[in-house]
């Protein structure tokens, strides 16, 4: 199996540069420290899973060049992971059809709250999102002909949905991974692992504690992922061990 893994964002919620910060990194010519909300494209035998509609979603897929979709995975309900579903209208304009979407329970919840008239009965006579709906859980499921296996991770008081598609694994907004999680990210090729900042948060893994979990996973090649300004890309990548890098927009990589 191969797939093609774009990064669509690498930052955190608020973004990189963050509104009205004067910090150097938030004014940085690296192109690499311009970070959008966190998620990625994946690619396998002509087609195209997200995973997340950020804030940026639009963008994003303008900028990857993106013109087909055929399913969007969620690992969490939270703003900066679901607030650009509106966005896959034009998918179903071009396609004529209904866009698969794949969320636990909790999430779907948000998501029906938060976009409410995509899931009104009545009549509508304007444009929204058509997408068809299914619940997952902690079994294994099944994505455009790709085998997704649900890996729980903590994000605070949450335990929250990371996935392991053959040997790639994707973890965002996780402060913990449980031990149980740990035994099932071996003999990975490809590793996202969250990387928040240097200084402790409650949701969220530090550049430290990522390095950490890398190390004892072994993977071949492992990338942080949703960063803050806090974290300047080639300073803090110039301290990192052998075959562990920060991701950023962009990228491209093969596993």
């Amino acid at each position: 199996m191969s797939l093609k893994i774009t990064v669509l964002g690498s930052g955190t919620s608020s973004g990189v540069p963050t509104i009205g910060c004067p910090c150097s990194v938030c004014h940085s010519a690296d192109p690499r420290d311009t970070r959008l909300r966190p998620s990625i494209l994946i690619q396998h035998e002509g087609s195209n899973i997200v995973i997340d509609t950020t804030p940026d979603f639009r963008a994003q897929i303008l900028k990857a060049g993106i013109r087909k979709l055929d399913a969007i995975v969620y690992t969490h309900g939270h703003a900066d992971h679901i607030l650009g579903l509106d966005d896959v209208r034009p998918f179903n304009y071009h396609q004529q059809a209904r866009i698969p979407i794949y969320a636990a329970p909790p999430a779907l919840a948000i998501i029906r709250r938060v976009f409410e008239y995509v899931f009104d009965t009545k009549e509508c006579s304007t444009h929204v999102p058509k997408l068809d709906v299914h619940e997952i859980g902690w079994e294994p499921f099944d994505v455009a002909g790709l085998k997704f296996e649900p890996i729980p991770i903590t994000h605070g008081p949450q335990t929250i949905h990371g996935f392991r598609i053959g040997n790639f694994a994707y973890l965002t907004d996780h402060s913990d991974i449980p031990e149980t999680s740990i035994a099932r990210l071996h003999g990975l090729d490809v590793l996202f692992l969250d990387a928040l900042r240097h200084k402790p948060h409650p949701t969220h893994s530090t550049v430290e504690a990522s390095v950490a979990t890398a190390r004892l996973l072994q993977a071949n090649r492992t990338y942080f992922t949703h960063m803050c300004h806090d974290i300047p890309h080639a300073a803090t990548e110039a301290t990192l061990p052998p075959g562990i890098f920060l991701a950023y927009d962009g990228l491209e990589i093969e596993a």
